[in-house]
């Protein structure tokens, strides 16, 4: 697998993002992506729901994906699935190898940090036990169409 060189126009996905089907849905249309971790944040089950949201945690490291060269038009989408609870920033993540990124990620709004749990998210759980409830639940893809 080539190195990626991630810009602005790339995505931290932490939570259900990291399902490609749920992704593609999102932005209309399946994206490269490539493993990282975002150091300095730690991620939380959202109380009574199935998805995760991450703050800035000492000592805390999130494994998830870096979605590559997402349009403007993806972001508009991104923008209205995760909804007033997540503001997109500008963080660092790192790569397999260990070097240092610039890439955008949805982080819990400080208004919102109340909603989460101090259960930390579990993808594999999420993948086994919560995905099906989501994608049948979750308001933001109303929001999307």
């Amino acid at each position: 697998m080539p190195p990626f060189q991630p810009a602005t126009d790339d995505l931290f996905a932490y939570g259900s993002l990291m399902c490609a089907d749920i992704m593609a849905s999102v932005v209309g249309g399946h994206l490269r992506c490539t493993p990282a971790t975002l150091p300095g944040y730690r991620r939380f089950l959202v109380r009574e729901e199935q998805y995760p949201g991450v703050i800035a945690g000492m000592g805390g490291v999130v494994a998830g994906l870096v979605y590559h060269d997402i349009s403007v038009g993806g972001w508009s989408r991104l923008d209205r699935f995760e909804g007033e609870m997540y503001t997109r920033l500008p963080v660092s993540v790192q790569d397999t190898n260990g070097r240092e990124f610039r890439v955008c990620c949805y982080v819990v709004r400080n208004e919102f940090h109340h909603r989460l749990t101090t259960t930390e998210w579990n993808y594999a759980a999420f993948l086994r036990q919560g995905k099906k409830i989501f994608q049948n639940q979750y308001c933001g893809f109303k929001e999307i169409d």
